[in-house]
């Protein structure tokens, strides 16, 4: 006959030894469930599991910590969450990393608080560390290097070319090549670019990928593109693809194909094109980037790039825990997604 539960405490218990007299255990039994070791009776590893049902407790980390034990922690840090990609990204990532019973922390990295944030991570001895985002490229090639020499594993998502560093990124250069193709295709050959000015890796990364487009089309770069960014201030998205096409409107030789930094820009250059009075596609084409739901709900339906954000987040846990399996892997990895091109109704012939 089964041992009935013990009365449910009186006040909360905040240590293992509580914990134990409670249950009616020896410490060691309690330690040795709790870590899941072999040669325990069934009805033992339900009753420590049903008393910490019943009472709320949970063993203390730091205590783990200070016996060397595992810790099934990893840390992440973010440059933000305002973007819906790196929100998609995070939860996918962190969906992975529960299926393998892996808890996450997670920063919001400020630029030059990225020392302080690792060193928090190493304290509380993360097993691995996730760097997700864009980043200032000296400070996270530091940080990679701090991480290497305490024997960390990391992984760098979206952010190429970090020196040392193993890295999972989308193909930003082939996304703008298939965009550049599919217009192409339609007769397109003067392309207004829309938000591509800045100076971050990841933009410069696209106009790349644009020029070398144009390239092996025969098609010089500076005749067949336009930028009109440094007439608007970048605030809100919508409004700013807004703003950018109704000063396109205005230019007297205007492109036919706009391409631009993400769907919120070329939603809301689509609007403003067609408050101006022009059709789109009939009269010019416009794509986005990050194939968003957004993207199906305007009119037309918007053409973007989708970035493969399951396969990235897989190809990241992939790359991390084979980093954390024997044998140590010492050479950095690069792993390239490949962009997929969602062709919709804001794209067709001149």
């Amino acid at each position: 006959m089964s041992k009935p539960p013990p009365p449910k405490p009186t006040q909360p218990i905040r240590s293992a030894a509580e914990f134990a007299r409670y249950v009616g255990l020896a410490r060691t039994t309690i330690s040795r469930v709790l870590n899941g070791q072999p040669g325990l009776k069934a009805k033992t590893i339900e009753r420590v599991h049903a008393a910490m049902e019943a009472t709320g407790f949970t063993p203390n980390a730091h205590a783990l910590h200070l016996k060397g034990k595992r810790t099934a922690t990893i840390g992440i840090c973010m440059e933000d969450l305002l973007t819906p990609p790196a929100v998609k990204k995070l939860v996918a990532l962190q969906r992975l990393l529960r299926t393998r019973h892996y808890a996450s922390l997670i920063e919001v990295l400020d630029p030059g608080h990225s020392r302080r944030v690792v060193r928090h991570f190493l304290s509380m001895r993360v097993e691995a560390v996730v760097f997700l985002g864009h980043f200032i490229e000296e400070e996270i090639t530091q940080r990679v290097q701090e991480l290497a020499n305490h024997g960390t594993p990391h992984i760098v998502i979206d952010h190429p070319n970090i020196a040392g560093a193993n890295t999972v990124t989308l193909d930003r250069a082939r996304a703008m090549g298939l965009i550049v193709e599919h217009l192409f295709a339609l007769g397109h050959t003067h392309f207004g670019l829309l938000g591509m000015s800045s100076s971050l890796r990841t933009v410069q990364d696209r106009v790349d990928g644009v020029r070398e487009a144009l390239r092996i089309r025969h098609l010089d770069f500076d005749r067949h593109t336009h930028s009109l960014d440094h007439l608007h201030v970048r605030e809100r998205d919508f409004d700013y693809g807004r703003a950018l096409a109704r000063s396109f409107v205005a230019e007297k030789k205007r492109p036919t194909a706009f391409l631009a930094l993400n769907d919120e820009i070329a939603i809301g250059a689509l609007r403003g094109f067609q408050e101006a009075g022009l059709r789109v596609p009939q009269d010019v084409s416009v794509t986005g980037f990050n194939n968003q739901d957004i993207c199906i709900m305007s009119t037309p339906t918007l053409t973007s790039i989708d970035q493969q954000i399951t396969a990235t987040a897989e190809a990241a846990a992939d790359m991390l825990f084979a980093q954390m399996s024997p044998p140590a892997r010492r050479r950095p990895g690069i792993h390239s997604i490949e962009p997929l091109l969602v062709v919709r109704g804001s794209t067709g012939p001149v």
